[in-house]
């Protein structure tokens, strides 16, 4: 199952700015592993002076834009498991915003935060590898919006390209 598979219906327009960034080509559990490498190198590659910068008073530092792409991964597959597995329940939205304090990333050191995303990660692609593939096509309400289990994941795999492509311009 690769994006290309995809289909409109299956998911917000939101969130194609997100999906849009994959390729047409990448396939859901290789697209996991490759961007699970892509997001470790990037933020590992980030100089410590830079890693608690914001370019704006009100923006998050790099450190929270990485907890950021974590916290909205744990939502995003509880999302995933709930739509796969039939459950016809509306699911609520979340203010993005109101998580980073609390998170207290800016306490926490990288390889800290790394681990944090390792792990959550790992606990992603075990769950989406225990989904058949006519479960994934389920269709279920998040946000108050029609979302496709398999738009679930691919929205994660455009969703830290969107943050690193913004840390590049505007932090570095």
């Amino acid at each position: 199952m690769t994006t290309q598979d995809l289909l409109k219906t299956e998911y917000d327009e939101y969130y194609s700015r997100y999906i849009s960034k994959v390729s047409k080509s990448t396939s859901l559990i290789k697209g996991f592993e490759n961007d699970r490498n892509m997001v470790v190198d990037f933020f590992s590659s980030v100089p410590n002076n830079k890693l608690d910068y914001r370019y704006q008073p009100e923006k998050w530092t790099i450190k929270e834009v990485l907890q950021h792409i974590i916290d909205t991964e744990r939502i995003f597959l509880y999302r995933f498991l709930r739509i796969s597995r039939n459950d016809k329940t509306a699911l609520a939205g979340f203010d993005q915003d109101t998580y980073i304090d609390p998170s207290m990333a800016n306490k926490k050191s990288l390889e800290e935060l790394i681990n944090e995303f390792n792990s959550t990660r790992l606990y992603s692609m075990n769950l989406i590898q225990s989904i058949s593939y006519e479960n994934l096509k389920n269709i279920g309400i998040a946000s108050n919006s029609t979302i496709s289990a398999r738009a679930c994941a691919f929205i994660l795999l455009g969703h830290s390209i969107w943050h690193i492509e913004v840390i590049k311009e505007r932090y570095l």
